[in-house]
């Protein structure tokens, strides 16, 4: 059993149409993805209701650290899916995989904060080619980790970590992962600069 955890993206529909990309975590077990969302959330409400996700696989990190700062509009694409539900992709995606719910756990209905969602693999596309590892993206997907955790770690732990990320900003980012980051040290800028009764550090 793989429960190694990768990043990625994850579009999803409520049963209105309404469309949420959000950020998550996710475990490949043969043709199965896992998915545990907190509960709750907008991605894990929109599975249940629809039976229905795409799996995104994209190298453009302003997706995350938009989904950390704010910025949650992205272009998007219809494609096939579960029958009655309009799935989207991103429209600038590496790959993404159509999946359908198999099993919800029960911790659902208890109102765990993680419940483990079980998704089979409808259609796997991929759209272009991935180009390799950047030091830059991996540095903006920390530094969006960080940002999202600005409320539980102290300030010179946050600036600390902010500083040597930087370092592979300088050297190996493009136009794109600039723009990324330039999002999670104004983030990082703004909640420092609040006072301490309003969760500043």
């Amino acid at each position: 059993m793989n429960d190694s955890i990768f990043e990625a993206v994850v579009s999803t529909s409520s049963t209105d149409g309404q469309a949420n990309v959000a950020p998550l975590g996710v475990r490949y077990r043969g043709d199965e993805v896992v998915l545990m969302p907190f509960a709750p959330s907008t991605t894990l409400d929109n599975i249940l209701a629809t039976r229905a996700a795409v799996l995104n696989l994209s190298t453009d990190v302003r997706v995350i650290a938009g989904s950390v700062t704010g910025r949650r509009q992205w272009p998007l694409v219809e494609v096939p899916g579960v029958a009655g539900v309009r799935n989207r992709r991103l429209a600038d995606t590496l790959r993404h995989l159509a999946l359908e719910l198999v099993e919800a756990s029960e911790q659902v209905q208890e109102a765990t904060r993680r419940p483990v969602l079980r998704l089979r693999v409808l259609h796997d596309v991929t759209h272009a080619p991935w180009p390799g590892f950047k030091r830059a993206q991996a540095a903006v997907l920390e530094g969006a980790v960080l940002v999202s955790r600005l409320h539980l770690l102290p300030r010179a732990k946050v600036e600390a970590e902010m500083a040597y990320l930087q370092i592979a900003i300088d050297k190996t980012a493009d136009a794109a992962e600039r723009e990324a980051w330039s999002w999670l040290v104004e983030a990082v800028r703004a909640h420092h600069a609040r006072p301490a009764a309003e969760g500043g550090r």
